[in-house]
């Protein structure tokens, strides 16, 4: 939890009590519905938490913006993102329902009522957002025809519209074909080895 403080000192008493629950909640689920990875679960807030809140270090959601979490798993990087911008509405989607029943119930205990979850997969979602997130899924390629047609014309934010992607190492050959991809280095925000090869991908997407 220290390690979240240190990169985010203004996070309101409230947010940073849900935060220190998030490691009690996560241990616990995990030893009935394995969402993280046994390595994992105890290095959770480096990880997991601060890996999703890259996107945070990158962009500062609008109130009232809306965001899509493609493949969620365990709900990043959709609920540590649900708990910094909690005037936003996050959307979280993963083909396999008993990640989302964890994802539900650290939700409820979290008293989060800017999360859903959908059991689907992501092509059969018919909404527009102003972003949408995910981890590493997929190749952005594939990721794209996944998610087409799915961003919202409005713009509230100063990123354009579109999608945040986490991902780590070489990218160049992936994301060739894109002229207004951009990518940001997660190890300019944060210093630990983890982020040494991590990015956050902004590709944005026209609304079709």
């Amino acid at each position: 939890m220290d390690l979240i403080l240190k990169y985010f000192p203004d996070l309101t008493e409230h947010q940073i009590e849900q935060f220190s629950a998030l490691e009690a909640l996560y241990k616990d689920w995990n030893s009935k519905i394995n969402v993280v990875s046994r390595k994992d679960i105890d290095e959770l807030y480096l990880r997991h938490v601060l890996h999703s809140l890259g996107i945070a270090k990158v962009i500062k959601f609008t109130d009232g913006s809306s965001i899509l979490d493609v493949g969620t798993g365990g709900g990043f990087p959709g609920v540590p993102l649900a708990i910094m911008f909690p005037n936003c509405q996050f959307h979280l989607v993963d083909s396999i329902n008993k990640k989302l029943k964890v994802i539900n119930a650290v939700s409820e205990a979290l008293g989060l009522t800017n999360v859903r979850t959908t059991h689907s997969r992501v092509e059969v979602i018919n909404e527009t957002y102003d972003f949408i997130v995910s981890r590493a899924v997929t190749a952005m390629p594939e990721f794209t025809k996944w998610v087409k047609g799915k961003t919202a014309k409005k713009q509230r934010n100063e990123l354009k519209n579109g999608i945040l992607y986490l991902k780590g190492g070489d990218l160049t050959e992936e994301l060739k074909q894109y002229t207004t991809v951009k990518a940001y280095l997660l190890s300019d925000y944060f210093e630990e080895d983890f982020f040494e090869t991590k990015k956050v991908i902004h590709l944005p997407l026209k609304h079709r």
